[in-house]
């Protein structure tokens, strides 16, 4: 059940996802298709306004053109009678109206030229020059308007793609055309030619150089009267992603968040629901435990009981001095095993209450050596104390102190060999007082010592030995520990016995 709602689950989030991982492509292939028209629309507008400047230098050259039908200008027009024998420099100044010079012709002009150029005035020879300065003047400016000015426009496109381009006027209308467009990034271009098989460079920017970055091409000068030629203005974008990023990120960034928190939620559940799960087992191995811890002494005492009252044995006072010293110590054992749980319950509520004070570390291990030393011996073991110089004094809650190292001796006896070897050792490391407890017990795998301190946990190879217990011995010493400051570490090893070692603040280290 537990796996086929994980399945479902996860099969709902990666459709989830591929649907959101869908929608965030889509709208950033729309930002960038955007993006790319944007920009080839303003490279064709640089591209026209390049032709069009082109098409202006050829009508100013032709406005400024002289006619085919013009007088050499090697050759000197003389506006003077010919006369070989003086030749005079003068000034002079004159005024026509257009409506005066309109009523003679260029051909007006000739006849006359010719059939008073020896009975001319000085008057008469300066005015029909300046008609005929006015008239030649219309004559340019008619044909200007007319065709003329693309001879001259076919000329200029015979040029290098270097003469053609400004590379001032290029950068400037470049710069103003993108902008306008509505694309305010850095960018960078160059004009490229590509007649021989391959593209080379022939000017823009120096530090033009586009590597895995899209490019955007656009012919220049597609008007040409024979036919465009393998010119292109390149630009590409140096921070074109970012800006694409920054353009989609209103409607990508909260998708992605809540995308990451949906997976987030998602995985943090898993981690429950297998961490509940796991808390079941533990739970259901606690209650197996303490039934057996609880059903022993229970048995026992109603088995005496009983034979006291069916009168089975000898109703001698050795008899009954032992069946009453059997239910005596059964019913203190049960009373621990129901105080033990109850204590856990009452410190795990927060309704334990500590009472400090300072006392010595060194004398507390002597007195609690002293009374489990007897245990170790009923054992054939051995229970060493080397207790450091001096005091160690601490602040602390004395008695629950005591109990911890008792459940640590009592853990190092019931999980040891045939005969126990039990150490404890005092230390004064300067600013923390030292307690360490080691035994030549089975020892624990590496994986499991990082849970020996969970509530009712307890080593899968516990029951080796028929040792019996809760799982709380360890987490209670672990509370106590942290209560008061104090730091807990375990080093062990199977079959090679277990060692923890506690640190407790000193108040002063003398």
């Amino acid at each position: 059940m537990l796996i086929t709602l994980i399945v479902g689950m996860a099969a709902v989030l990666s459709g989830l996802i591929f649907v959101q991982t869908s929608t965030i492509k889509r709208a950033s292939d729309i930002e960038e298709e955007q993006f790319n028209q944007l920009v080839e629309t303003a490279l064709l507008i640089v591209s026209g306004r390049l032709n069009q400047f082109e098409e202006k230098e050829a009508r100013d050259l032709a406005l400024q053109q002289r006619q085919p039908i013009e007088t050499d200008p090697s050759n000197d027009f003389n506006i003077f009678p010919r006369n070989s024998s003086t030749r005079s420099t003068l000034s002079f100044g004159f005024s026509i109206t257009e409506n005066a010079a309109s009523r003679f012709s260029h051909e007006e002009f000739t006849i006359i030229q010719q059939d008073t150029v020896g009975d001319m005035t000085f008057a008469d020879s300066l005015a029909m020059n300046q008609i005929f300065l006015m008239q030649q003047q219309r004559r340019r400016e008619l044909w200007t308007r007319n065709d003329s000015w693309r001879a001259h426009k076919i000329i200029l496109e015979g040029r290098p793609v270097e003469d053609r381009v400004d590379s001032t006027y290029l950068d400037q209308v470049l710069r103003s055309t993108i902008e306008e467009v509505g694309i305010d990034i850095d960018f960078k271009y160059a004009i490229k030619n590509s007649n021989k098989g391959r593209e080379v460079i022939l000017f823009g920017n120096k530090d033009y150089n586009p590597g895995r970055k899209k490019e955007y091409p656009q012919r220049l000068f597609m008007s040409d009267y024979d036919g465009p030629k393998p010119n292109y203005l390149n630009v590409y974008f140096p921070k074109r992603s970012a800006y694409l990023l920054k353009a989609t990120g209103l409607s990508i960034i909260p998708t992605v968040i809540l995308t990451a928190f949906l997976i987030g939620i998602f995985a943090y559940t898993i981690l429950v629901i297998f961490r509940q799960k796991k808390l079941s087992n533990i739970k259901n191995d606690f209650i197996n435990n303490m039934t057996h811890e609880l059903k022993t002494p229970i048995s026992t005492i109603s088995l005496a009981s009983q034979m006291l009252q069916d009168g089975s044995i000898t109703n001698t006072p050795t008899m009954i001095e032992h069946v009453s010293k059997v239910i005596n110590q059964e019913s203190k054992r049960l009373s621990f095993q129901v105080e033990k749980v109850l204590q856990m319950a009452i410190f795990n509520e927060g309704r334990l209450k500590f009472k400090f004070k300072e006392f010595d570390v060194n004398r507390m291990i002597e007195n609690v050596v002293g009374n489990f030393e007897l245990r170790v011996k009923n054992k054939n073991g051995s229970l060493k104390a080397e207790i450091s110089d001096g005091a160690l004094m601490i602040k602390g809650d004395e008695v629950h102190i005591t109990n911890v190292i008792f459940n640590l001796l009592d853990n190092a006896v019931k999980y040891s060999k045939e005969i126990p070897e039990i150490e404890v050792k005092t230390e004064n490391k300067k600013e923390h007082a030292l307690i360490s407890v080691r035994d030549n017990g089975i020892g624990i795998a590496k994986d499991h010592q990082s849970q020996i301190f969970d509530r009712f946990y307890r080593v899968p190879t516990g029951n080796v030995h028929n040792v019996k217990g809760f799982g709380l011995g360890l987490s209670y010493v672990k509370k106590i520990v942290d209560s008061h400051n104090g730091q807990i570490k375990v080093e062990s090893a199977l079959n090679k016995g277990t060692k923890f070692s506690i640190l407790f603040p000193q108040i002063n280290n003398n």
